[in-house]
């Protein structure tokens, strides 16, 4: 851990260029994207991917997600692509989704896990792409969080999660304001006959029958992937999921309260986000439990918005969360 906190950097052109130097030079940098803030370096050097772990306190076997700036760069990174997934590609991309694809031989064991096949994505945010496209490199880039612990949506967050753990000489925070999506992208694994989503996000199973004509595999997957454990993007404070029909707070005294706006703030709670629909909701969901932190309460309240689209999501991250 360095005893100096890394000093967040504003993303002009000087300073991208500045990040993309010391992503080459086997640096981190944590930066902007539509989703989450990512923690990135180049793919291709081991030692710069380690940093990532060491950072974050990730396990080993845990994969990352490589970023890159431009569709015709994907025959690089993966050996095959089906059908479906070019498809994916072509309706999604840049935007908030991880395909799983066969691996080429270019990908090493360091960010796969072992796995014989790799998570991709083009990010949907115009300084990352400009990053990506600066750097010349693929770029790892998991959340900028200590593993387990709740994603950050700004450039602060990253600084409150992990600032103090990295290198003032050789990384770099970019603040690129806030995360337009606020949850992770959509996990889809394109290893079968059909796509097997294996972490729901912006990109619905609704989205994905409709652009490929196929019917989501929903059978169980043996490929580990990001943020897919049982418990994760916890907040120190218990999480506990409040039903929506009956959203009834036994003991709301000091305790956070998250739910849309229509349910009214028990008498005693905090209320940390009263967002008016599902796509606020995300956005706002992991800065409010943040807040819960920052405010060192014991316990937050939430009522998991219904619904489908980006509801799915939420609801998978609180009840991850609350396990």
């Amino acid at each position: 851990m360095c005893a100096q906190r890394v000093v967040l950097s504003n993303c002009s052109t000087d300073a991208l260029t500045s990040a993309a130097e010391k992503l080459r030079a086997g640096g981190l940098v944590a930066f902007p994207t539509e989703t989450v803030y990512g923690l990135g370096a180049d793919a291709t050097n081991p030692a710069a991917v380690a940093q990532i772990y060491d950072v974050k306190g990730r396990p080993q076997d845990h994969p990352v997600i490589v970023h890159l700036a431009d569709i015709n760069q994907l025959d690089e990174w993966v050996a095959e692509i089906p059908e479906y997934a070019i498809a994916l590609a072509r309706a999604f991309w840049p935007g908030p989704m991880t395909l799983i694809l066969p691996r080429s031989e270019k990908v090493g064991d360091f960010i796969t896990g072992g796995q014989a096949s790799v998570g991709i994505r083009i990010p949907n945010n115009p300084l990352a792409l400009q990053l990506l496209m600066l750097a010349g490199v693929g770029v790892a880039a998991p959340s900028a969080n200590r593993f387990g612990a709740i994603s950050p949506t700004s450039a602060l967050a990253v600084q409150e999660e992990i600032g103090a753990f990295l290198n003032p000489d050789t990384d770099v925070i970019l603040d690129g304001g806030s995360s337009d999506v606020g949850v992770e992208s959509t996990i889809i694994e394109c290893l079968g006959d059909a796509p097997k989503i294996l972490r729901p996000g912006a990109v619905t199973k609704e989205m994905i029958e409709e652009v490929t004509g196929l019917a989501v595999d929903e059978s169980s997957s043996s490929v580990r992937a990001s943020g897919t454990l049982e418990q994760h993007y916890a907040p120190r404070a218990k999480v506990f999921l409040l039903d929506s029909e009956n959203p009834v707070i036994a003991c709301i005294a000091g305790v956070g309260f998250i739910a849309l706006e229509k349910f009214p703030t028990p008498d005693g709670a905090i209320r940390l986000a009263k967002p008016a629909n599902s796509d606020e909701y995300a956005r706002v969901l992991y800065d409010a439990l943040r807040e819960g932190d920052r405010k060192n309460l014991p316990a937050i309240y939430v009522v998991p918005p219904a619904g489908t689209g980006v509801a799915v999501a939420i609801r998978d991250r609180l009840k991850r969360a609350s396990s």
